[in-house]
């Protein structure tokens, strides 16, 4: 991780970490690099989420690109996978999607995407920080100012390729949908309407502010309501951007990314479409999930947190399912990112091929168990280096049978995160009080220096 950008973008509380000023290099930054040695303009296609400063981030960049010479086409509102759609299908140099994910309100994001729909490269990235930090680039003048053009039409075109994925009609189901007053609300409805089937959704009301509040995927408490108050086969609740999903069965049982990898992999595993017949999990994917596809014949990959390093490791062994147990899930025979809806199409279309209540494909998978905790912190580098952590981790290890405990800095937030994983759910409460005492024990000697 950078400077500004982690592992999911530059991400901070608006116009405090991050500001209109550094949105507005982000963009005569991206508008010059392209533009180099390029006839013509380079072209930068921009998405937005529903929150508050969005607009003005939206605004600053593309003032900035512009001065740099660059053309920037606006998608408005929409998700994080159609802006890495649009910027790979329609030859752009980059995109740049406006998004906090699943923060609340007050923070936000600038996420760069390359040509290929994938995320921006590390080297490209550290040059983006070298300029933020004082760098100097001229300005376009004359004939050289870049324009800036209204581009629903590509948004438009990313919902026609989900509606052409499914290989059969939702007619008769009743799916509920959870669109975190996000920037799902505007086409995860629209593609479940005309696939047939009958919608109830809840979190399609954003105001600016209430951008994953209580609701969405990280509270699935209100998709479980609905799905259960009406009886519904299944719902899906997506995240502030739409490249997360977790799901809830015709019981109101969660089922997460990890249960959503494993019953992808075990449908395709079946159907002899699992390339390399394994999947890319990441180091905090429930181990109960690694068990349960050994048992089934299919392997599993682990990265570190990140769906870009999922992605990666997909690409480098030739795997075409991996994600995340946060609901981040990638089919790269689709798509070159994590996509809440593409997720929940497939996931329905797995149940109507098996024919089968949700709840029977998750059959097999076994979890452990698991707590977490999150610590706020000020230096995530040196909590994590103190000695009283250190000393702390080797306590916990010991208090969990048959598991393990895990201590990471977040990639996007001011956090520690901390997990508890084995047979006894006691047993991991007791190893997270521990670890959740160590931490703030290490910050507060942190902040006394």
């Amino acid at each position: 991780m950078g400077k500004y950008f982690g592992t999911d973008g530059f991400r901070g509380r608006a116009n405090e970490s991050l500001t209109a000023v550094q949105a507005f290099r982000i963009g005569r930054f991206l508008g010059r690099y392209f533009s180099r040695g390029k006839e013509g303009r380079a072209r930068i296609v921009v998405g937005k989420d529903t929150r508050l400063s969005s607009y003005m981030f939206e605004y600053a960049l593309t003032a900035g690109a512009t001065a740099s010479g660059a053309d920037v086409y606006l998608l408005h509102v929409t998700t994080t996978p159609s802006v890495s759609f649009v910027a790979r299908t329609d030859a752009f140099d980059c995109g740049v999607m406006i998004s906090a994910s699943h923060n609340p309100y007050t923070d936000n994001g600038i996420k760069l995407i390359n040509g290929l729909g994938e995320k921006m490269e590390e080297e490209v990235l550290a040059q983006v920080e070298e300029y933020l930090d004082g760098g100097i680039l001229p300005l376009a003048t004359g004939e050289q100012i870049g324009r800036t053009v209204d581009y629903v039409a590509g948004r438009n075109r990313y919902l026609a390729y989900l509606l052409s994925l499914p290989r059969a009609s939702f007619r008769g189901l009743r799916v509920g949908l959870d669109c975190a007053n996000g920037s799902a609300w505007a086409i995860s409805k629209a593609v479940f309407d005309a696939l047939g089937a009958q919608v109830y959704v809840t979190g399609a009301s954003p105001d600016g502010t209430n951008i994953n509040a209580d609701c969405g995927s990280t509270c699935i408490s209100r998709l479980q309501a609905l799905v259960t108050e009406h009886s519904l086969d299944f719902g899906f609740a997506f995240d502030g951007d739409a490249d997360r999903c977790i799901c809830v069965d015709e019981r109101g049982e969660t089922v997460d990314g990890d249960g959503i990898l494993y019953l992808c992999a075990k449908r395709l595993s079946e159907k002899g479409e699992l390339d390399g017949n394994g999947v890319v999990a990441t180091v905090m994917s429930n181990y109960g999930l690694l068990r349960s596809l050994e048992k089934e014949g299919i392997s599993v990959s682990l990265t570190e947190v990140g769906d870009k390093y999922v992605y990666e490791e997909m690409v480098k062994g030739g795997y075409m399912l991996g994600g995340e147990q946060s609901g981040h899930v990638i089919f790269r025979k689709y798509a070159t990112t994590g996509d809440g809806i593409l997720t929940a199409l497939m996931v329905t279309e797995a149940a109507l091929e098996s024919k089968c209540p949700l709840s029977c494909l998750t059959r097999g998978y076994s979890k452990l168990c698991q707590r977490s905790a999150n610590v706020r912190v000020t230096d995530k580098k040196s909590v994590l280096a103190a000695e009283g952590v250190l000393k702390a981790v080797a306590a916990a290890e010991e208090s969990v049978t048959g598991g393990r405990v895990l201590l990471r800095a977040s990639g996007t937030e001011p956090l520690i995160r901390i997990l508890a994983e084995g047979e006894s759910a006691d047993a991991c409460e007791r190893a997270v009080e521990i670890l959740v005492n160590a931490v703030r024990a290490a910050e507060a000697a942190v902040k006394e220096l």
